[in-house]
């Protein structure tokens, strides 16, 4: 591959425009009707996914909840242009992928919870439990599709990752290491233009994300993060050309973080408002509705059935987030080896001297009335 072959374009890769009207590419061909209809319907129940758990966080039902609001074209391509042998590398603003590759909402939701570090199967849905830590998953995701590729495996690694993960060292070993050993792995960074309050011009002083790619051997390519056909187009050319033995790349989507960072941010001290009502009419969900009515291929009837399935959604979330769980305190120590250490095990004798004392003072004051 030449390295003019590795520069991404000078402007994202865009199918259809703010309008809804289809722009002609000569690279990428807009999607058929039938697959846009499944990626709208995708994006309709991941509003709904993200707007009922910011629901369920003011309600104090889930921790926390970091808001993919205005993201979900990234989030349903990534779920799409996957084969069900390749596999799903998230980060904590990710659920809604998750979701979409097949994991029950409610299971999505459980570390958002403050439960369990993961509430699915990984191996049943080949998705990696949501990462916290800024770009650890990236390692990971090279080291499996590095261990596939020598079992001779038919898989392709997605990795996601935000802007702020790309000033990480992590980043840049994931990158080198895919790129050395021409792994079957596909770095998709949605650039939302801030990591938490610190805005992309401090995060980097290359042309764009995409362009760092080339400095590892690989190549790079820009695509509107808020234009589903593309992010369809560009991410499936590069899981395809992962599959077919041409090694590593790396997609930026140029995307917008419409809402806080999580719930305990307080976007307003860092950007203005009228910079996020400019991204409104950007939006994925109504590019996407007004280019498929347009073309007849969305109506009254449709656009009903798609929002009764979220509200399904919407509903088996709310279901299982109401439901109080049965917590065991010695799970803390259960897992964390297969074969507990001494210093777990003294720890673990701790912590349940003092709930027993704590059971026994609550019990001796019920007996009493509370009284002293």
């Amino acid at each position: 591959m030449q390295h003019t072959d590795m520069l991404p374009r000078d402007t994202a890769v865009r199918l259809i425009d703010e309008h809804g009207a289809a722009v002609a590419d000569e690279q990428y061909a807009l999607p058929d009707a039938e697959t846009l209809l499944r990626a709208y319907r995708g994006l309709v129940e991941g509003r709904r996914i993200n707007d009922q758990a910011g629901a369920l966080v003011r309600q104090g039902r889930l921790a926390v909840y970091p808001s993919s609001h205005g993201q979900e074209a990234c989030q349903v391509g990534a779920s799409m242009v996957l084969g069900d042998s390749d596999w799903l590398f998230p980060t904590y603003r990710d659920s809604v992928a998750v979701i979409a590759r097949g994991v029950e909402p409610a299971d999505a939701m459980v570390l958002l919870k403050g439960d369990w570090h993961s509430g699915y199967d990984v191996r049943a849905h080949r998705v990696a439990p949501q990462a916290t830590p800024l770009a650890t998953q990236l390692l990971h995701a090279v080291g499996f599709a590095q261990a596939a590729k020598h079992r001779g495996e038919d898989t392709v690694v997605l990795a996601l990752c935000g802007d702020g993960a790309t000033s990480e060292g992590d980043f840049h070993e994931a990158m080198n290491f895919a790129a050395v050993f021409h792994v079957p792995v596909v770095f998709f960074v949605q650039n939302n233009e801030f990591a938490i309050s610190v805005p992309l011009s401090r995060q980097t002083a290359a042309p764009s994300l995409a362009h760092k790619a080339i400095g590892y051997g690989m190549p790079g390519q820009r695509v509107d993060g808020n234009d589903v056909a593309a992010v369809l187009a560009v991410l499936g050319e590069a899981v395809s050309r992962a599959r077919d033995g041409g090694g590593p790349s790396l997609v930026e989507a140029h995307t917008y973080r419409m809402q806080a960072h999580t719930n305990a941010d307080d976007d307003t001290r860092y950007r203005e408002r009228a910079e996020v009502q400019e991204w409104v009419a950007r939006d994925p969900l109504l590019r996407l509705r007004t280019h498929l009515t347009e073309a007849g291929a969305l109506d009254a009837e449709v656009e009903e059935r798609f929002a009764a399935g979220a509200e399904e959604i919407a509903t088996a979330m709310r279901a299982a987030l109401n439901t109080d769980a049965d917590l065991d305190p010695e799970d803390l120590f259960r897992f964390v080896t297969e074969t507990r250490s001494p210093q777990l095990e003294e720890q673990w004798q701790l912590l349940r001297g003092e709930i027993e004392r704590s059971n026994l003072a609550e019990a001796g004051s019920a007996s009493t009335g509370g009284q002293r």
